[in-house]
């Protein structure tokens, strides 16, 4: 049975006429008669009484009319809902990202993105690069926002630098400020100052303990296991003093005092990345162009 052939009868069915059929579809009228009885072959039934100027269902082809109606509503509503895919009326990106980067990064973009298709749903979720890049592997995620290097490069990833973000180290103003009050702070100088530290699994901790321990000394925590609002929220109470993005930093700076790093300075790379064997939908690869753009 043919998609086409239940697009013929349903034509016969309600024109009662063959040849008027023939022209609501835009076919020759021999070939429509030919497929309602290839049809009536399949079915092994008549579904048309003929008689000169007279065409009626017979019961099987009563039997059959409202299925094929509704086959043929079903078709239509797929088209239009794939026809809205494709025009980014409707649909949904899956995006990953690390918590520095919903901070700092994406609500802008995001903002803008739902302002220009505001019928895609935007899933978000927050994990360290190693969680997320098991997601997109899995197939969980379309897209994440990454940090560079990846803790187990993978092959089966296709990754595009973002950005390259400066670090800078962040203290209460009613602390004594870091490296003696100078207006840059050396890694060197946050040895004996008390850091508040983030959860393991964070690309932040990594990164800053290997700093630390590259210029001879272990960092020591005051706190540590946080995120990074909590992260922030404790070096505004004075517990410590934190490494964090400039652009978190800027976003988040309220209550902060935000002191650079000296060159040549901390930074991390972030990366888009999504499945090499998989093209991400089309509307992950507009967010996609939004954020290379951006």
């Amino acid at each position: 049975m043919q998609f086409q052939q239940l697009q013929y009868f349903v034509a016969v069915a309600e024109t009662r006429h063959f040849t008027r059929a023939a022209d609501l579809v835009h076919v020759a009228q021999p070939s429509l008669s030919q497929q309602i009885k290839a049809l009536e072959r399949e079915l092994g039934a008549d579904l048309f009484r003929r008689a000169r100027g007279n065409i009626t269902l017979t019961d099987a082809g009563e039997a059959l009319l409202p299925l094929a109606r509704r086959i043929l509503a079903d078709a239509d509503t797929a088209r239009q809902e794939v026809q809205e895919l494709a025009q980014l009326r409707r649909g949904r990106v899956r995006l990953g990202a690390t918590p520095s980067v919903c901070t700092g990064l994406l609500p802008d973009v995001l903002r803008a993105f739902h302002d220009r298709y505001p019928g895609i749903r935007l899933l978000i979720e927050e994990g360290g690069s190693h969680d997320l890049v098991r997601e997109l592997a899995r197939g969980a995620l379309d897209l994440a926002l990454v940090v560079l290097p990846l803790p187990t490069p993978s092959p089966a990833l296709t990754t595009v630098e973002l950005l390259r973000e400066d670090l800078v180290v962040v203290s209460s103003p009613d602390a004594p400020s870091p490296g003696r009050g100078r207006r840059t702070v050396r890694v060197s100088d946050l040895e004996g100052e008390r850091l508040v530290m983030f959860r393991h699994g964070y690309d932040l901790r990594e990164l800053t303990v290997a700093a630390c321990r590259a210029e001879g000394f272990e960092p020591d925590f005051a706190v540590e296991g946080g995120e990074m609002d909590a992260v922030l929220g404790f070096v505004r109470a004075g517990l410590g003093v934190a490494v964090v993005p400039r652009m978190v930093a800027a976003k988040s700076g309220r209550g902060l005092r935000v002191t650079p790093l000296a060159r040549p300075g901390l930074h991390r790379v972030i990366a888009l990345a999504h499945r090499s064997d998989v093209a991400p939908p089309r509307a992950a690869r507009e967010l996609q162009r939004m954020l290379l753009e951006r």
